[in-house]
Parts: structure tokens; C-alpha cells; sequence
């Protein structure tokens, strides 16, 4: 996947090669001209951007929040404030570029919060190239002044979206299984919070076991989820915004690994019946259940790709656990999966053009990704143990729970390139992540061409 980076002409990125089958090069950015950077095959030296403290009510809270998203996507590198030579920028005002290529800030962001006569804020900002001396994004976003750390995260959608061609990624949330408490007396709850960690609310109380929650791409207001009781397995549906639960119905055998289609209309998930575990899909509408696979062995864990007309799963039908295709209806069952060690938990893409997954080998677990039909594998990330990828809205990056040897189980976090490898916001502990949807569609037009002072796409 490319991205294109406006960069200046004094800079230059460097594409350090991670991959065996590449060398590295450098490449220095012409003048006006966007740069072009196979990011899937290096590593891309961050872009040095200068953000502004906002002015006004919350406007340093949302520079510092801009600032951590952007800093934790791996493509950015917030500059020190404290090296800042221009003081006092002001929305009605272009910077003084020689001031900032002078600390070498490739881009600068600032902004003011203005309050509104019916309690709200208007929050207006600006993105600069200084080399090129144009201006990048021009845009205002209104909301209550509660919702001022979600306008940072629209605001850090914009700046991500606008430097690299991708949408973004930050104007989302995370839904996972938080732990507390000792291995004898554990109590984990579903949870949900910002992506960044903050936030966090619990949806259940600790009185049943939770597992593999999962959002509805279409309604991202829906959830589902596994809760296991005494004598219970079951599936629920909930909604976010009501708080309405309801339960599918008791089945002939425990339920697990619930998943939405895309259009929101179907949930596959697999029953443990008679000592075999099948795959199954439920028509939401209907009600209507289908039982997709029949074999001996334990299939499991169905992930539907972003049309809705295959499935991916894993299944020890051959002895050792491997990845699996079928159309949406259970026919052509094939595996994809080539390579030795032990598969299991895939997620497809929103993209569509990549299937991520959890890989036992040689005594370690791995973080990995393959195209859909199950070539070009690569392993992203690899540790004493994690498991269950699921990806941002953006298809770039990939979050998983990782434990070390003898200590807890947190949330992580890589992007495509292997290369930006963070324990995510949330700093309890947590398994089983989710990433929403985002939560608003991107603005249809950020700043390409409006005015005489704007840079070229």
C-alpha cells in the first residue's frame, strides 16, 4: 500500500529495509512534488511535525492528545515545544516559515477552541507545509466541551489522513475483556474505551465469564459477545447507545467466537456439540440457523471477509491447526495456510486484502499476516504468548493481547510493517481486543484545493 507524504524539499526520508528480499535506499523529497514510500517494505523515518499548543479553553489538553496519536502511529514525530522560535500564531495568521525549517519541522499544526453563545466550542486549526509555504488542511469541527478529546482524535484523522493518503484511525474505540484480581480469584468484565485507553467502562459486572467480543461494522452501536455461567453458554446481542441485551437463544452445546458479516445481517460462530465443534451462521433477521462445517475436527473462530461471500476459519481437520476458505454458504472449504507450526484466531481485513492470525512455532506465539489466498506471509510480531488480531478501521494496524513470561496479560499493538510495536492506551490488564469502526465518517473534503495558499495534493 503507498502513501503519499508532503514533504519539503529540504527533506529527505529514509527507507531503512526490514526485509531480506530488499535493500535500503534513501530518498530525498522534490520540490513540490509528493513523495512516494512502499511503507509495507521498509521503514519510514517519521515525519517531524510541529504542534502548536492550542489556544482557548482545552486547546493545550487537545494539542497534547493530537500529539500522542500522531507520535504512536509511527509516522509522526512530535517536535519539543520548548525549541519553538515563533510565539503567538493565530488562526488568522499564515507562520513565519523560515522559523520553523530553521528547527526542522516538516509540518506545522495550530489551532485556537472558541467558545459558542449556546455552551459549545468551536475548534479551528491549520496545517502547514513550511518548505513548500502552503497550507496542508484549513478546518473547524463544533461539539459540547465534553466531547473536546474526541474532537483531538477527529483532528489527529485528519492531519494522519491528509500526510499519508489512508484514512485514519484515532476517532474509534476499543472493545476488550479486562482482568483483575489473582489467577485463583480472577474477575474479567467486558470493557470498553477510547483507542488511546481512556475512558474505560464496564458492561458487565464480573459475575460471568466473558469472551471474544466483537463489533458490527455497519452498526458500530452493536456489539457481541460470549458469557459463560455455571451451566451456560450464550451469546449476546447489546446495544451501545440503549443498553439493550438480548440473548440468541440456548443451544444443543456451548457457543463460542461469535462474529458479525459485515452488512450486519448475519453472525457466524461455532457450537461444541458431542465432542465436535462446527461452524455455524445465524441469520439476524430471521433467525434462521446453517451449519456450515461437518468435519471431525474443531472448527472454529469464522471471520467473514469484507463482502460477505467467504469465510475464514481454523480447523485441525489435518492434524494440526491450519487456516481455512469457504464461500459464505460452507461450500469449497480449502486451506490457505502453507507453513509449519499451529494457526488459529484469523481476522480479515477490512480491506479485504489481508487476513491476520495467531501462529504457535518453536515454542513462541507470533503476530502475523497473509494474503487472503494465503500466500506472502509475514510475521509482524512475536513473544512469549499472544493471540487474537483484530484490525483498526484502516486495515494498518493490528491489536493483539500479549503476556510475558510470568506477568500479565496487556493490550499491544503493530502496524504492517512490523516496525511501530507498542503496548496500547489502555494500561490494565486485557484480552480479547475488538477495534470499532470509526465512529464518524472522515469530512469529504480536507483542505486539498480550497484557496490559493493550499498545497497540491
Amino acid at each position: 500500500m503507498r502513501l503519499n507524504l508532503l514533504l519539503a524539499s529540504a527533506a529527505a526520508l529514509a527507507m531503512t529495509v526490514s526485509s531480506a528480499q530488499t535493500q535500503a535506499q534513501t530518498t530525498p523529497a522534490q520540490t513540490g512534488q509528493p513523495v512516494e514510500v512502499e511503507i509495507d517494505q521498509g521503514v519510514l523515518k517519521p515525519l517531524q511535525i510541529a504542534i502548536v499548543p492550542f489556544t482557548g479553553d482545552h486547546g493545550a489538553d487537545i494539542s497534547n492528545v493530537v500529539s500522542g496519536n500522531l507520535r504512536r502511529s509511527g509516522f509522526f514525530e512530535p517536535l519539543d515545544p520548548a525549541g519553538f522560535i515563533e510565539t503567538g500564531l493565530t488562526l488568522a495568521n499564515a507562520p513565519n516559515f523560515p522559523q520553523w525549517t530553521q528547527i526542522g519541522a516538516q509540518a506545522v499544526l495550530y489551532g485556537a477552541v472558541t467558545p459558542r453563545a449556546d455552551n459549545r466550542l468551536d475548534v479551528g486549526f491549520r496545517l502547514y507545509d513550511p518548505y513548500r509555504q502552503c497550507q496542508l488542511v484549513s478546518y473547524q469541527f463544533t461539539a459540547t466541551q465534553e466531547q473536546w478529546r474526541r474532537i483531538a482524535h477527529k483532528i489527529s484523522d485528519v492531519i494522519y489522513q491528509r500526510m499519508t493518503g489512508e484514512a485514519g484511525f484515532f476517532d474509534s474505540r476499543v472493545l476488550f475483556v479486562s482482568e483483575e484480581g489473582t489467577q485463583l480469584n480472577r474477575i474479567n468484565r467486558l470493557t470498553i474505551a477510547d483507542q488511546d485507553g481512556f475512558n474505560p467502562t464496564y458492561l458487565t459486572q464480573g459475575d460471568e465469564v466473558i469472551m471474544s467480543p466483537r463489533f458490527s461494522i455497519s452498526q458500530p452501536d452493536e456489539i457481541t459477545y460470549v458469557a459463560l455461567g455455571k451451566d451456560y453458554s450464550r451469546i449476546y446481542l447489546r446495544n451501545l447507545t440503549t443498553g439493550r441485551t438480548e440473548s440468541l437463544g440456548e443451544f444443543d452445546g456451548q457457543v463460542l467466537a461469535p462474529r458479525f458479516s459485515n452488512d450486519g445481517n448475519k453472525l457466524a460462530f461455532s457450537i461444541i456439540r458431542g465432542g465436535n465443534t462446527d461452524i455455524y451462521v445465524m441469520d439476524l433477521r430471521s433467525r434462521q440457523l446453517s451449519r456450515l462445517t461437518s468435519d471431525p475436527g474443531i472448527d472454529t473462530s469464522p471471520s467473514f471477509s469484507p463482502d460477505g461471500s467467504q469465510i475464514v476459519f481454523n480447523s485441525d481437520r489435518s492434524g494440526t491447526a491450519r487456516l481455512y476458505v469457504m464461500r459464505a454458504d460452507g461450500s469449497g472449504q480449502r486451506p490457505i495456510s502453507r507453513g509449519g507450526g499451529v494457526y488459529t484466531a484469523p481476522s480479515w481485513s477490512p480491506t479485504g486484502n489481508l487476513i491476520a492470525f495467531t501462529k504457535q512455532s518453536g515454542g513462541r506465539f507470533s503476530t502475523g499476516v497473509m494474503n487472503a489466498d494465503g500466500s506472502g506471509e509475514r510475521i509482524l510480531s512475536s513473544s512469549y504468548f499472544e493471540e487474537g488480531p483484530n484490525w483498526a478501521p484502516n486495515g494498518r494496524y493490528v491489536m493483539f493481547a500479549r503476556q510475558t513470561r510470568g506477568g500479565d496479560t496487556r493490550l499491544w499493538t503493530v502496524d504492517l510493517s512490523g516496525r511501530v510495536v507498542a503496548q496500547a492506551g489502555y494500561n490494565g490488564r486485557g484480552t480479547d481486543p475488538a477495534w470499532s469502526p470509526l465512529l464518524d465518517a472522515p469530512p469529504a473534503n480536507i483542505g486539498v484545493g480550497q484557496g490559493p495558499d493550499s498545497c497540491a495534493s
